[in-house]
């Protein structure tokens, strides 16, 4: 009799692990909380491959941002109608480039014998009135003061008064001379001073201009910074070879470890997490504000997980009660037991 008592105390036991076995995923459960995750996931959408590749994802390539300042020859040597195919290559950079007060900012200094800042990089901050403003441009004809012209952009339009952005914004001040001649002036030192107070200078030599004086200028790697057309008629053809040269990809689109949602700053990226969530310390994971009994609500409404749930629940009642009617009879037999 007692090993028959035994054997139901197991078999009841073993009943009971496996119920309590399946029925682990409760309100706060990580398995849970991992699952409602992954449906979420899947339902708005995977981050998307990293691709660096500007020419296949054409609409990934942005401009980094910039303070931009355009040095433009306009001296004698220069007829008018180059001066006019001059203004067409800077309207064309400007379409390339992602204008703002807090992406590219542009300016133009014009110069000849004299210099002349047509506009600051604190003026315009839109794309038709940056074109406008060139359009209005006028040359200054006379002579070719090119070393000049960089001093005034360094010491005139690269500053904050002018509308730079302080040094601490890591935001890249850049110089784009274009010139068909040689310098009356000295260029090579005020050129070095530019370079070392953080402006990255591209050489522009159009026809006649000397490639020597191009190459004093410039920042290096030359071959990245220096480039030649034979005549203004194709120097258009360089606004693609410059939106190569300052595309940057968003940093977001190339590729990120974010859990949720991945925002563009520029520079960089930084996480966020959805509504209902917070960041980790890490940065780049989200985890629930609280897990609360509600979670079991499913936001992909998942009925056979919540109809699996229920059966179980009941399979548990139905087993605590015929547990509680095996511990009846078997209390009943002990009492048989001891009056035999």
């Amino acid at each position: 009799m007692r090993s028959l008592l035994w054997s139901l105390w197991s078999c009841a036991a073993l009943l009971l692990s496996d119920v309590l076995a399946t029925y682990h995923l409760r309100a706060g459960d990580p398995q849970l909380i991992a699952a409602q995750s992954y449906a979420q996931t899947r339902n708005n959408g995977r981050p998307p491959a990293r691709n660096l590749n500007p020419s296949k994802t054409d609409s990934q390539c942005r401009s980094r941002p910039m303070d931009l300042v355009f040095i433009i020859d306009s001296s004698r040597s220069v007829r008018p109608g180059e001066f006019e195919k001059v203004k067409t290559f800077l309207a064309h950079m400007v379409d390339t480039l992602d204008v703002g007060s807090e992406g590219t900012r542009v300016a133009v200094v014009n110069y000849a014998s004299t210099v002349k800042i047509e506009f600051l990089l604190k003026h315009h901050f839109n794309k038709p009135d940056l074109k406008k403003a060139i359009s209005r441009i006028e040359p200054l004809a006379a002579g070719t003061m090119t070393g000049l012209a960089i001093k005034t952009a360094m010491n005139e339009a690269f500053t904050e008064q002018s509308g730079a952005r302080p040094r601490s914004k890591n935001i890249s001040k850049v110089a784009i001379i274009v010139t068909d001649g040689r310098p009356q002036d000295q260029v090579e030192e005020v050129s070095a001073a530019a370079r070392a107070s953080g402006i990255e200078i591209y050489a522009v030599g159009v026809d006649r201009a000397d490639m020597r004086s191009l190459q004093q200028m410039a920042s290096i790697p030359l071959e990245d910074h220096v480039f030649y057309v034979e005549t203004y008629g194709v120097i258009e053809k360089l606004t693609a070879k410059f939106r190569e040269t300052l595309c940057g990809l968003d940093p977001c689109a190339m590729g990120h470890d974010c859990d949720h949602i991945c925002v563009n700053s520029n520079v960089s990226f930084y996480c966020k997490c959805r509504n209902g969530y917070v960041l980790n310390a890490d940065r780049k994971t989200c985890s629930l504000k609280q897990a609360k009994a509600e979670l079991v609500e499913d936001p992909c409404k998942c009925e056979a997980r919540l109809a699996f749930q229920k059966q179980t629940q009941v399979a548990l009642q139905q087993l605590t009660a015929k547990l509680a009617d095996v511990s009846g009879r078997i209390e009943r037999l002990e009492n048989m037991v001891g009056r035999v």
